[in-house]
C-alpha cells in the first residue's frame, strides 16, 4: 500500500512563494504519478496539477498555469509543487494524491480522477495567502 506525506505549507503573504513536498513510501514501484489536488474554503476539490511516472508528462489547471511548478526527484518518490506569485484564491489544503495500482490515462485525467476522491491520499498541508 502506498502512503503519501505532505510539508511544506504555511503562511504567506500574497505574491510570496512556497515549495510543498509530497514524499511517497511504501508500494512506490506500481503506482501511475502523483497528483496534487487543492480544497479550497467553500469550494470543489480541484487537482491542480499531476505527473505521470512512466514519462514525467505534466498537466496544470488553467488556474495556475505560469505560477505553479511540479516536479519529482530521481528516485521519483518525492514530487513536489513550486509555487510562485501565491494570491489569495490559492488558500486551501493541499493534498497529493495517487490513483489506485492498475489506473491508466494521461495526467489530466489523472488529475480529474484524483479530485474526485480517488485513489490513496495524504492528509494535506495547509496553505494560507493573506496579508
Amino acid at each position: 500500500q502506498l502512503q503519501l506525506v505532505e510539508s511544506g505549507g504555511g503562511l504567506v503573504q500574497p505574491g510570496g512563494s512556497l515549495r510543498l513536498s509530497c514524499v511517497a513510501s511504501g508500494s512506490t514501484s506500481d503506482y501511475f504519478g502523483i497528483g496534487w489536488i487543492r480544497q479550497a474554503p467553500g469550494k470543489e476539490r480541484e487537482g491542480v496539477s499531476c505527473i505521470r511516472s512512466a514519462d514525467g508528462s505534466i498537466y496544470y489547471a488553467d488556474s495556475v498555469k505560469g505560477r505553479f511548478t511540479i516536479s519529482r526527484d530521481n528516485a521519483g518518490n518525492t514530487v513536489y509543487l513550486q509555487i510562485d506569485n501565491l494570491k489569495p484564491e490559492d488558500t486551501g489544503v493541499y493534498y497529493c494524491a495517487a490513483p489506485a495500482p492498475g489506473w491508466f490515462g494521461t495526467p489530466e485525467r489523472m488529475c480529474l480522477s484524483l479530485a474526485g476522491g480517488r485513489g490513496s491520499w495524504g492528509r494535506g498541508t495547509q496553505v494560507t495567502v493573506s496579508s
